[in-house]
């Protein structure tokens, strides 16, 4: 009941968010088409004891050419909540407003705001209480929408990506690029997958992992972070209804 009460709200808030946003003139050349789709996860999340719980991402039109992209995670001990409102445009994911929540019982809260005023051309937000505010770059992207932009870039046939990525008040270099064509069993049938890692310095002991399912939009299927002192986040694929 909290969980649905919980969803609600947000429902409400982005609904209002998305009311605020000035109404955005035609481009003068036509995008390519992104595919609104709801996807169901099982969510793991072990750091000396196992997490499990239910995750769902949601990429729908709000009309005007501006789009949501939302992932909710929901387990006994914690949840996620992470949410972006963008533009798209010419291939390119452009972010207007990114928000992420994470809660629970063992680990420690944190929150995410950041808000891009391209016309101003800077981006101002917090990180767990501590305002911060950019100049922006060209093509700059949030800590959600790389993952989306990840996904259109491998269906418009590259295989070496890297992006500006804002995210807790500074910008990161994000490479991405696909290791393997890699084969995963799901209800005892076999996917051939597209899988890409975060591309690390050598010594690294961070790991991110994610497979594409070129025969599904190239949908993320799997998900896989491994951190420094072993703990692991994990989201697969249960089920996933794409529109026509």
């Amino acid at each position: 009941m909290q969980i649905n009460v919980r969803r609600k709200i947000r429902c409400r808030l982005l609904a209002g968010l998305i009311a605020g946003l000035p109404a955005l003139p035609a481009t003068a050349t036509e995008s390519p088409q992104l595919t609104p789709y709801k996807a169901h996860y099982t969510a793991a999340m072990s750091k000396g004891v196992s997490l499990n719980g239910e995750g769902e991402r949601v990429l729908s039109s709000q009309g005007n050419n501006v789009w949501l992209y939302r992932t909710d995670v929901d387990s006994f001990i914690a949840d996620i909540d992470e949410s972006l409102i963008f533009r798209w445009e010419d291939g390119q994911v452009v972010p207007l407003r990114y928000r992420y929540r994470l809660s629970g019982f063992l680990i420690k809260d944190r929150e995410q705001s950041i808000d891009f005023d391209w016309q101003a051309g800077l981006a101002s937000g917090s990180y767990r209480g501590k305002a911060f505010e950019v100049e922006l770059r060209e093509n700059t992207l949030d800590p959600l929408g790389y993952q989306l932009q990840l996904h259109q870039d491998l269906k418009a046939g590259k295989r070496d990506v890297t992006y500006q990525v804002l995210d807790k008040g500074d910008y990161d270099d994000d490479r991405f690029a696909v290791i393997d064509e890699d084969s995963l069993n799901k209800d005892g049938q076999n996917r051939n997958t597209l899988k890409a890692e975060k591309v690390r310095e050598k010594d690294s002991r961070r790991q991110t992992l994610m497979w594409f399912d070129p025969a599904r939009d190239y949908l993320l299927v799997r998900l896989l972070q491994v951190e420094p002192d072993g703990s692991e986040y994990e989201l697969k694929l249960k089920d996933a209804t794409l529109a026509d």
